[in-house]
């Protein structure tokens, strides 16, 4: 595969993945919007079925209508065979007869509409069953977006203020650290400014001729005579 096939490919699976992007945030309004089309479609399927019932309806009155007239003349044509009038009775059959094909047609027709109002009203039960279940669905759904939305911000708002209370406590951590350097640093100067006056006054005690040392010494010297003599006289 050539550079620029690479480049197209990588293109087009960008795209791809930007759409699913749009997709999935617009999931619920298009799911929305869909279940709008699938009742506006249920609705007009009723409209139809109510026009195919009527229309059933008015078939079923022709063919009842055609029905009696053919029991009508068919009780004509008896009557003139019993009068021995055969022209008569051939003619009225005539009309039996025509009428008996527009009864065929009738019952046709009206088969017609009584297996269309059968068929539609089934698909309209079907229809009317996906559609509570979609939005069942749907409703589910939406509950559940709701939820973890809210759980996203609660976690989102816990993270933050588990960040901030971080930081805090790494704040004060600085601090007690800074304030334990001070202190060092005020204690060493005060070891210094003692040990620097102390300096000061040896110097003074030397100047004098006086001198801790020689005083110490002094000092153990008579302690030791007097111990000296104390073990001679016992």
């Amino acid at each position: 595969m050539t550079v620029w096939n690479k480049l197209v490919t990588a293109l087009r699976g960008a795209a791809h993945e930007a759409g699913e992007t749009v997709t999935d945030s617009q999931a619920l309004r298009i799911l929305d919007q869909e279940i709008r089309d699938a009742d506006n479609d249920l609705n007009r399927s009723k409209e139809a079925l109510a026009e195919i019932m009527a229309k059933q309806k008015l078939a079923a009155g022709k063919l009842q209508t055609t029905q009696a007239k053919i029991a009508e003349y068919e009780g004509y044509a008896i009557k003139a065979l019993e009068t021995q009038d055969e022209a008569l009775a051939l003619e009225v059959a005539g009309k039996v007869a025509l009428l008996e094909t527009q009864r065929n047609e009738e019952e046709t027709q009206l088969s017609a509409f009584s297996q269309s109002v059968e068929q539609l009203r089934n698909a309209i039960q079907t229809a009317q069953s996906h559609i509570k279940r979609l939005k069942q669905q749907t409703d589910t759904v939406k509950a559940t977006e709701s939820v973890q939305r809210a759980q996203a911000t609660v976690a989102g708002r816990y993270t933050g203020s588990q960040s901030r209370v971080q930081t805090a406590l790494d704040s004060l951590e600085r601090i007690k650290q800074k304030q334990a350097e001070r202190g060092a640093r005020m204690e060493s100067a005060a070891e210094l400014a003692q040990s620097s006056s102390e300096d000061a006054l040896d110097a003074k005690l030397r100047a004098a001729g006086i001198t801790a040392s020689a005083g110490n010494a002094q000092s153990v010297l008579e302690r030791l005579k007097a111990q000296r003599s104390g073990s001679k006289e016992g």
